[in-house]
């Protein structure tokens, strides 16, 4: 018989301190990571990994379905996050690189698995499903680390992010592949493959058509013409014009683009990016239509050209009048840019979404993770090694991504002077006079400098193509969802007595080992180039060790 309702039980002490010491340590920890390695992630995953089934099981069944729920409502906003951060011209002008960057940590992974074939004796089926949740990239942890370290909005960042997207849209389509398997190879079809593929290809393309073609001109005609200050002035544009209709419109996207994606059969978290990306770009338009209709700034220099221009047609120089009108309508129009200022996405996101997310949503995604864990089944010696042996597989796998970043430049190049100056000092010992002509003619030794062989070129900075590996090689939640997924269908064989199959369990510790190594390594590596960084500041002849990819995209 249903209840009417739910009755009301006053949880015990145990209960609350239990509940009550999670929460306030997950954000401990995550805060003094975060300070030290920028990856407090990783202190939440081991929390959950203590707390949850695989550890002492204090919580109970119950908070922790509840708090992988309410965690991946967290992922969905990180990664809308994301997409916030990123623009479509962002996207478009390195949309080469990322590709490249995914492809590569998406082919190596599944090749590179086929060991498992000699390493457990797994089927070539259960090798493909093992590669499939190795190569994704976890969109959790990647913008995580963006956002802690403040690359979010640079070269690196932008590759970053869009080559990760790639991956988990791969990954995510490995997904339904993996779950129509059923345990051999017979149950693979192409519809499997195509339809996931195609639909994410629908939405990659769709969207930024719609938004061109209809969303845009709808947008040039509401905030252009001379009737903006009389709009301004409506009271339905002062009631669209407020925090809450534009965090009301900015859910409705994501929550319109989420639920289409998945009933047409893609991953929600890639129409998350999409939506955190559509409002990015629309803001970028509409502050773009305000800039036109704003008159060019009066200036000294255009008052010294207007005087000369009358000058020289009237023969007197006469004082321009003020101009009256634009600055009127500058003035008219600062209400219209302010308050747009004001409902960006990321304002609103800041105010209206950050406090939940960094304090509960975001920490309850990185424990869950903890909590599907197998933690007491992985320890056994033979498992043990072959994870280890995988792990750095793995992680080569996704290192190799960093290759596409690598520039080299020629050991023998000298430093540029500024121009018109020239050191006297070698001018004179690389030229002597010329008995015959009296001119000056080049010294022996500058002939045997030209004619020494070129050195070979040395990579310049590998900080970038290092922190784009490391940040690649984090798995995450993808993983785990495709590694359980292929377990719960049988993929990688049944266990006598409820177990875990070998081969999930040396997938478990590589995708583990990786999202706690890749974290742990580009957190180092951001507290080494903030470092450089400062030191430059203080010495601008040392190099920046971000080189071009640091530069804002």
């Amino acid at each position: 018989m249903a209840l009417a309702a739910l009755p009301y039980h006053e949880p015990g002490i145990v209960t609350i301190l239990i509940q009550a010491s999670f929460l306030i340590i997950l954000n401990g920890i995550n805060w003094v990571l975060d300070n030290a390695i920028y990856c407090g992630l990783v202190g939440q995953i081991l929390i959950g990994v203590a707390w949850g089934t695989p550890g002492a099981n204090w919580l109970s069944q119950e908070v922790q379905d509840t708090v992988m729920q309410l965690g991946y409502l967290g992922l969905i906003l990180i990664v809308y996050e994301g997409g916030l951060s990123t623009s479509f011209g962002s996207l478009w002008s390195n949309i080469y690189l990322s590709g490249l960057v995914a492809l590569i940590g998406i082919t190596l992974p599944i090749g590179i698995s086929y060991v498992l074939m000699e390493l457990l004796g797994a089927t070539p089926v259960q090798a493909f499903a093992a590669g499939a949740a190795l190569c994704s990239t976890s969109l959790g942890t990647t913008f995580t680390i963006l956002s802690t370290s403040g690359l979010e909005k640079s070269r690196l960042g932008v590759i970053l992010s869009s080559a990760a997207m790639l991956d988990d849209v791969a990954g995510l389509v490995m997904v339904q592949v993996i779950s129509n398997l059923g345990g051999s190879a017979d149950s693979f079809s192409a519809v499997t493959v195509i339809r996931p593929v195609f639909v994410s290809i629908a939405f990659a393309v769709v969207v930024p058509a719609f938004c061109w073609a209809v969303v845009k001109p709808i947008t040039k005609y509401v905030f252009s013409g001379p009737t903006t200050a009389e709009k301004e002035k409506s009271k339905v544009r002062g009631w669209i014009c407020t925090p809450v209709s534009a965090f009301a419109a900015h859910t409705l996207i994501l929550l319109g683009l989420v639920t289409g994606s998945t009933y047409a059969g893609t991953s929600n978290l890639f129409a998350a990016y999409i939506a955190g990306a559509v409002v990015n770009w629309w803001d970028a338009l509409v502050s773009t239509t305000l800039q036109e209709q704003r008159p060019a700034p009066v200036t000294e220099k255009s008052v010294r050209k207007g005087q000369k221009a009358s000058t020289s047609s009237g023969g007197q120089m006469t004082t321009p009048s003020p101009p009256t009108s634009d600055a009127s309508t500058s003035l008219t129009d600062q209400p219209v840019s302010t308050t747009h200022e004001k409902l960006r996405g990321a304002v609103i996101y800041e105010h209206m979404c950050a406090p939940a997310m960094n304090s509960i949503l975001k920490p309850f995604f990185f424990t869950s993770i903890g909590f599907s864990i197998p933690i007491t089944q992985m320890f056994r010696g033979a498992i043990v090694w072959r994870g280890i042996v995988y792990t750095i597989l793995m992680i080569f796998g996704k290192l190799a991504c960093g290759i596409v970043l690598v520039r080299f430049t020629s050991t023998s190049a000298k430093v540029q002077l500024p121009e018109g100056q020239q050191s006297t000092e070698t001018a004179a010992s690389n030229e002597t006079p010329d008995s015959q002509t009296g001119e000056q003619a080049p010294s022996a030794n500058s002939k045997r400098k030209r004619q020494a062989p070129r050195k070979l070129p040395k990579p310049q900075s590998l900080y970038p193509s290092l922190m784009l590996g490391s940040a690649m090689v984090a798995r995450g939640e993808i993983g785990f969802l495709i590694s359980s997924l292929a377990e719960s269908n049988g993929v990688f064989g049944t266990v006598e007595g409820g177990g875990s199959s070998d081969i999930f369990l040396v997938a478990t510790w590589a995708i583990l080992l990786c999202t706690i190594i890749g974290p742990v390594s580009i957190g180092a590596m951001v507290n080494r180039v903030k470092k450089l960084q400062k030191a430059r500041a203080a010495d601008t002849t040392k190099p920046d060790p971000l080189g071009g990819w640091g530069v804002e995209s």
